[in-house]
């Protein structure tokens, strides 16, 4: 699905890593670890296409990136660290504006089943301002359950502030993802208790 070799990144004049190989199979679930600074960001947004690799190429189905283009981008979702969400915005119209943003239509009531299914449903005409953290992470993480045409999910710190509930129901969602041949890679600073399929450990910084 995914794959990279010889992959270097660079911040600044700091060599991140360099002679990196990576790959992601369809139904898999890829656990980028390493420690703060060891670059798994910079390789995260270097996979989804939005940073360029110092050297090495990555490919999405056997293309190149750069030749795939935006086929490649109708069939990603990249989710950062931060939730990018209007704070003047309802959770429905911030959700709404999400998938817009992407280029992605969603009916209303899809957008309401994937609030209900993060357990927002009740919270969908407040203000994101009014929301907490966890709940600004759920109204982000709706936006996976909208992209049925998505095979490959590229997740910075999804579970950062969630509570047990919803790290349970992201756990399910990404389980269900999976099970359907598609491809996730994650951070989480947090053990992941993902049992189906069992995450792939990808060590940054010990190859």
């Amino acid at each position: 699905m995914l794959a990279a070799a010889g992959l270097a990144c660079r911040r600044g004049d700091r060599l991140l890593f360099e002679g990196l190989d990576f790959a992601l199979q369809p139904g898999q679930i890829v656990w980028v670890r390493g420690r703060n600074g060891q670059g798994k960001t910079s390789l995260l947004r270097l996979l989804a296409g939005l940073s360029v690799p110092a050297a090495g190429v990555i490919t999405w189905g056997g293309v190149p990136l750069r030749v795939a283009g935006a086929a490649f981008k109708q069939r990603l979702v990249y989710l950062a660290h931060a939730n990018a969400l209007k704070e003047d915005l309802t959770v429905l119209e911030a959700l709404q504006f999400l998938a817009r943003l992407h280029g992605r239509e969603a009916s209303q009531a899809s957008l309401e089943e994937a609030l209900r299914r993060l357990n927002l449903h009740s919270r969908r005409a407040a203000p994101v301002r009014t929301l907490s953290q966890g709940q600004r992470r759920r109204v982000a993480l709706a936006r996976l359950l909208i992209e049925p045409a998505a095979s490959l999910w590229i997740l910075d710190e999804p579970y950062d502030a969630l509570d047990a509930e919803g790290s349970a129901v992201l756990d399910a969602v990404l389980s269900a993802h999976a099970e359907r041949g598609g491809g996730v890679v994650l951070t989480s600073h947090l053990p992941l208790a993902v049992l189906r399929p069992a995450p792939v450990v990808f060590e940054l910084g010990a190859t």
